[in-house]
């Protein structure tokens, strides 16, 4: 099947992704033989469906090469790809398991992003699920705060029978301008949880001394390490959610 075929491709027989460890899975990504299914041909940039295999181990994914990244006015040319990676790399920092297993690498179209592929829960309707006050939807408002985030439509969101979210497409995120744009704006202005404080405050230390801080400037410039940094300091010195910018519009567009 070529990279021109259906949109939405049928299944590979796979392992389930819950059922994969996350080093497991980072393996299985890094070092696994990418073969194209399909192109996901509503997404803005080059987005194929892949298979992933290593030994006995297989998996779907998610395959965005550099040079299928239509250039932006706001983000420098050939960066979205590193910016999911970095985004995978906050995520897994915070312990809440937002962004899906992303490794950078080479590709049959070149270096780019590859992504484990989740099954979202269909019967769950994304309208009202934006509107509520979910616990796991509240963190996620945390996570776009820290990266930034320019574009966290309901789309974006994946949610799981479990009760478990994820989230996509963070390849415009970490600007050094204040860019949030989000339908995650129940909590804005309310105290942050404990748990997000702890969490917050764990970042910071781990940008300064840790792996966090390294991984962040191997893909990020070094203005954008700093600012995301400046974010997470200010949250943690205003204990709140923040505000939408009076200078970018809050919500995108359009939101689902």
């Amino acid at each position: 099947m070529s990279a021109e075929s259906d949109p939405m491709p049928t299944h590979p027989r796979s392992t389930p992704p819950r059922e994969l460890d996350d080093e497991t899975a980072m393996r299985l990504l890094r070092e696994g033989r990418l073969e194209v299914a399909g192109r996901l041909v509503e997404a803005t940039n080059l987005t194929l469906y892949c298979t992933v295999q290593l030994g006995d181990l297989v998996a779907a994914c998610v395959y965005k090469p550099v040079r299928g990244e239509r250039p932006l006015w706001d983000f420098p040319d050939g960066t979205l790809a590193a910016r999911e990676v970095a985004a995978y790399e906050v995520s897994a920092a915070t312990g809440w398991r937002i962004v899906p297993p992303t490794v950078y690498r080479d590709g049959p179209f070149g270096d780019g992003m590859v992504q484990l592929w989740i099954d979202g829960e269909a019967e769950i309707d994304l309208m009202t699920l934006m509107r509520s006050r979910n616990p796991a939807l509240r963190r996620l408002a945390v996570f776009d705060a820290i990266v930034n985030n320019a574009d966290r439509k309901g789309g974006h969101l994946i949610p799981l029978a479990d009760g478990h979210f994820y989230g996509v497409d963070h390849g415009v995120c970490f600007s050094t301008e204040d860019k949030l744009r989000t339908v995650l704006w129940q909590w804005q202005g309310k105290p942050l949880t404990r748990e997000a404080v702890q969490v917050l405050a764990r970042i910071e230390r781990e940008m300064e001394h840790g792996r966090l801080g390294q991984r962040l400037r191997e893909l990020l410039s070094r203005e954008e390490v700093e600012a995301t940094w400046e974010r997470v300091r200010r949250l943690l010195d205003t204990g709140i959610h923040p505000y939408p910018s009076r200078n970018w519009p809050a919500i995108p567009w359009p939101p689902v």
